[in-house]
């Protein structure tokens, strides 16, 4: 395998490799602005150039100084080549670079809504110089409202353009552009066209400075106050790899985590933006002081039990769930409750898919229950049973089988709906990031999810409802829902995969709380 020595250290790098992929590949910090892996390579910010020594096969391979500094963005490494990128000439270039961008910066990060996250700031502090030695007249850019969720801040951009490339290259868009020349170049939309597609949030996550703003997330929180939680889009079957910001018990933002297999470096806005009922108005977090008893004495006085899993829950949820009915009614009657279909998958440049399925576990609940019958079949059999139990957590209404006056109503959900008046029994469920748990997207991938938040008010995982409602017909304790223990219980009962459940993959380039706790 070929090597390449990089500040000190000799590497090994697979053929086509960029140097500043091997440096980062191997832990070696090179600042740069411009270069994003999925992005084409521009080299127009220069920070990242280094300087590069080759072996001159004309002089017996003896290393020799390349004469100029090469951008190491679009440099491919090659076997016997040695790289600074600390060495004098290196670091001159870095504080001539940060000198240039911040002459015309207007250094306002005490109100900057990316300070704590930005590269700007942070190279500023590593690679500048700490005085300004220009007094040219600074060049300003009011800001813009480009898009139902962003905002530009003109006189923060540095040209770096990943957003140009992001709206070509990735959702194909093209809503962006780049007007004027030399030092009064801007980045801008077309007249009369927002910066509205579904994948339109990320070019907020790869602009490297605070140009690019959520409008959403603006002026709510100071990054540092923020926890980061891993975790699964709980909305579509695409099993996107994202992280849960929160401070205080309250999600503040949603942001990808990169997954290669996956989602590559993307979500859509609907992941993004579409936690929101998790805080919302009309959830019911309270329950009655006896409810969990009377739901327990109504499943033991039941003939015959049909229970509904909603595919909004994890793996666990359902199978003990199902472990809860079976125990009761042998025959019990057991489907999968009815799994949102949007339009048609849409498919963007980059080949970044958008799914049309709305639920992030139809898979995951009928590995975990087995011969589950589906949402059709089974209201033309829920009829049969005395007692029914359904569970919903969906993040908006969603339909619902009739209920006759004869039959019992056990019903755990999240936002009120239409059956929390007919339920004779209601359980308020906590949302996913209130838990921990497994889902299963549409290619079968099994992945862990964190819990980022308490339950709110009184709410429970179905887990810990199904658990409890055990104990109660036992007539023993009850214990706490753990993710993990349940796994390997499911594990022990013949299902498939759930202790190789696929952890998330992580780049280098990608910061996170990392990883995944199993208690």
């Amino acid at each position: 395998m070929p090597t390449i020595t990089i500040d000190g250290k000799k590497l090994d790098f697979e053929p086509g490799q960029l140097i500043l992929d091997v440096a980062h590949d191997n832990g070696i910090k090179i600042p740069h602005y411009c270069y994003h892996p999925s992005l084409s390579v521009v080299a127009n910010c220069r920070i990242c150039l280094a300087e590069v020594w080759a072996p001159n096969p004309r002089n017996d391979n003896k290393l020799e100084p390349i004469p100029k500094l090469l951008p190491t963005c679009q440099t491919p490494a090659s076997d016997g080549n040695v790289v600074y990128t600390t060495s004098p000439k290196a670091t001159a270039n870095q504080k001539a670079v940060m000198e240039m961008l911040l002459n015309h910066h207007p250094i306002d990060c005490p109100t900057c809504d990316q300070a704590g996250e930005c590269d700007l700031q942070d190279y500023a502090y590593e690679y500048g110089r700490g005085k300004r030695r220009c007094d040219t007249e600074k060049i300003t850019q009011s800001k813009k409202d480009i898009g139902d969720k962003i905002m530009l801040y003109g006189d923060r951009c540095i040209m770096c353009t990943r957003c140009v490339r992001f709206a070509d290259e990735i959702s194909g868009t093209s809503e962006l552009f780049i007007d004027g020349r030399g030092a009064k170049e801007y980045i801008d939309v077309f007249p009369g066209i927002g910066i509205n597609n579904e994948l339109s949030g990320n070019v907020i996550d790869i602009c490297p400075v605070g140009a690019m703003l959520d409008k959403d997330f603006m002026f709510q929180q100071r990054v540092w106050f923020l926890k980061t939680t891993p975790s699964i889009d709980p909305l579509t079957s695409s099993g996107d790899n994202i992280i849960i910001e929160q401070n205080d018990n309250a999600i503040y933002r949603v942001k990808p985590r990169t997954n290669l297999e996956i989602n590559q470096y993307w979500i859509t806005d609907e992941v993004r933006y579409g936690w929101k009922f998790v805080h919302d108005e009309s959830r019911i977090t309270e329950i009655n002081d006896d409810a969990e008893i009377v739901a327990a004495d109504m499943l033991q006085q039941a003939k015959s039990v049909a229970l509904l899993v909603s595919p909004m829950l994890s793996c666990e949820d359902a199978w003990l769930l199902g472990n809860l009915v079976r125990g009761l009614d042998s025959n019990a009657i057991i489907g999968i409750g009815p799994v949102p279909i949007v339009g048609e998958d849409k498919t963007f440049k980059s080949g970044f898919t958008m799914r049309s399925e709305k639920a992030p576990n139809a898979r995951g609940v009928q590995r975990a229950l087995g011969d589950a019958l589906d949402y059709d079949a089974w209201k033309k059999q829920v009829g049969n049973a005395d007692t029914v139990v359904i569970t919903g957590n969906y993040p908006e209404a969603w339909d619902t089988p009739e209920i006759t006056e004869n039959q019992t109503l056990i019903l755990i959900d999240t936002l009120a709906n239409a059956l929390i008046e007919r339920a004779d029994v209601f359980l308020p469920a906590a949302t996913w990031a209130e838990k921990s748990g497994t889902f299963e997207n549409f290619q079968n991938k099994l992945q862990l999810f964190e819990q980022a938040i308490q339950p709110i008010g009184e709410s429970l995982p179905e887990g810990q409802y199904a658990m409890n409602l055990q104990a109660l017909v036992d007539d023993c304790l009850s214990t706490t829902f753990n993710p993990a223990t349940v796994r390997r219980r499911m594990a022990d009962a013949g299902i498939a995969g759930m202790l190789e459940v696929e952890l998330p993959k992580n780049t280098n380039r990608v910061v996170t709380d990392m990883p995944l706790s199993e208690v």
